[in-house]
């Protein structure tokens, strides 16, 4: 149970947001690691500081009229969420999926916030999307409603109000076209106004493998703060999107043995380690299905469908597809295994009661606002180089990335120990984002 200040804000929050269980999820999440500050901060309670950031500073909905392919129009649903812009301009994803409603978004957007905190740097948090599917769309369909999104979205953005990125079905494809449509409308080549863009115009090396990269680093960092590290550890990875391909390509060359990947129809498990040349083949060119994998892998190699990829046994995790997809019974038999760490690489991948399990067996668990936020750390360090008419090398933005990373990973087990909860990685990044966004938004006055 919450102490009772902390209660009655959260049956608030539950009040004047019914019917949006991910976002009660993700406050709840935060407000249970902020009792460890809650008699030491009174000012917060004074400023309504909680009250505010539960409340988005702005959220936009709107209507996305297109034209199939067939001449018939379609409608789809758009969302902005500016959440919080203490820290700087808004900043945060685009999903495109069915999925997708206000609830989802705020969620994201919510977690955003702490997330760019811990980043340590000037961006704000806030998501946005729409429930239209680019899966088997053409590229005309996807260009044509792109452009409807953008002319809706443009008046909202800008490099120093509203900087969105891609995120589950916005990929440099949509980039493309979503900046296309933003130039066409404003007459302005503002290239930071977007994160993710292609290389030969303005976008940064890195991006893509960013937040893949940055899960396998952060559970590399959590195992070495135990005296370990993922070197010839068995790894299982769930998903096959861009998060889950460069989580792989990382934990390869931190010489761990990725072994599995999946998708919607079910995983694919490798013991030999994943062939990443293979499957990005099949998932970034051909946009195939999973089971072609183990078809064309051979020995070595097998497909099972349906089914909980947490049942192969592996020493590290990285839940890397969407949220909620790692339950209780996953976290019970990833323990039963000997599981050494678990690194989200999604957004809020495991329920509330997997993340007890883990915590309960004294296994360093890496939130996603710490653990995946190596994605919009890249997407700031995008916009530093469109800000200074600058390109940087692989190197030099992989060394960035890294370096915040571990940054990341070292204030959250430094917060953890300072607020009587040592190694609880989970705390440890709640109350450092929240502390920073906190301080700022005191220091604005009520606004």
């Amino acid at each position: 149970m919450l102490d009772s200040t902390l209660q009655a804000t959260y049956d608030q929050v539950l009040r004047r947001n019914p019917g949006e269980p991910e976002f009660h999820q993700a406050v709840r999440e935060v407000f249970e690691s902020l009792e460890a500050i809650q008699n030491l901060h009174p000012e917060y309670q004074d400023h309504s500081i909680l009250m505010r950031l539960c409340e988005p500073e702005r959220q936009i909905i709107f209507r996305v009229p297109w034209v199939d392919d067939q001449g018939t129009v379609q409608i789809n649903r758009g969302y902005r969420v500016e959440y919080n812009s203490a820290l700087g301009p808004y900043k945060g994803g685009l999903r495109f999926h069915p999925s997708v409603n206000v609830g989802i978004v705020k969620f994201l957007g919510f977690e955003q916030i702490f997330k760019n905190s811990l980043t340590g740097l000037p961006i704000g948090g806030g998501k946005g999307g729409s429930d239209f599917d680019p899966h088997g769309r053409s590229d005309g369909e996807v260009m044509r409603f792109c452009q409807s999104f953008m002319t809706e979205l443009h008046r909202h953005m800008g490099e120093y109000t509203d900087v969105p990125a891609g995120d589950i079905g916005v990929g440099a494809r949509e980039i493309g076209y979503l900046f296309g449509q933003y130039k066409r409308l404003t007459n302005r080549y503002e290239a930071g106004v977007l994160t993710g863009k292609g290389l030969d115009w303005g976008g940064s090396l890195v991006r893509k493998e960013a937040t893949g990269y940055g899960a396998a680093i952060f559970a590399d960092e959590m195992l070495k703060a135990r005296g370990s590290s993922v070197d010839g550890r068995r790894v299982a990875v769930s998903g096959s999107g861009n998060v889950a391909l460069y989580a792989i390509e990382k934990v390869a060359q931190l010489g761990g043995i990725p072994v599995t990947a999946s998708d919607s129809s079910g995983y694919v498990v490798d013991e030999n380690g994943i062939d990443l040349a293979l499957l990005q083949q099949i998932k970034e060119v051909e946009r195939g299905r999973i089971h072609e994998y183990a078809e064309r892998r051979g020995s070595g190699a097998r497909f099972v469908k349906g089914g909980s990829v947490w049942d192969v046994p592996a020493d590290i995790a990285l839940p890397g597809a969407t949220q909620n997809e790692l339950d209780l019974e996953a976290a019970r038999t990833l323990v039963k295994n000997g599981v050494l760490a678990i690194s989200e690489g999604a957004n809020m991948p495991c329920t509330p009661e997997a993340v007890s399990v883990f915590r309960a067996a004294d296994i360093p668990f890496g939130p996603g606002k710490a653990a995946n936020a190596g994605g919009v750390a890249t997407s700031a360090l995008e916009m530093q180089q469109n800000a200074s008419r600058d390109a940087w090398s692989f190197e030099h933005t992989e060394q960035r990335l890294t370096e915040i990373m571990k940054g990341i990973h070292a204030r959250c087990l430094e917060t953890a120990e300072e607020v009587g909860r040592p190694g609880d990685y989970v705390v440890g990044a709640n109350v450092a984002g929240f502390r920073k966004v906190a301080d700022a938004m005191i220091a604005f006055g009520v606004i």
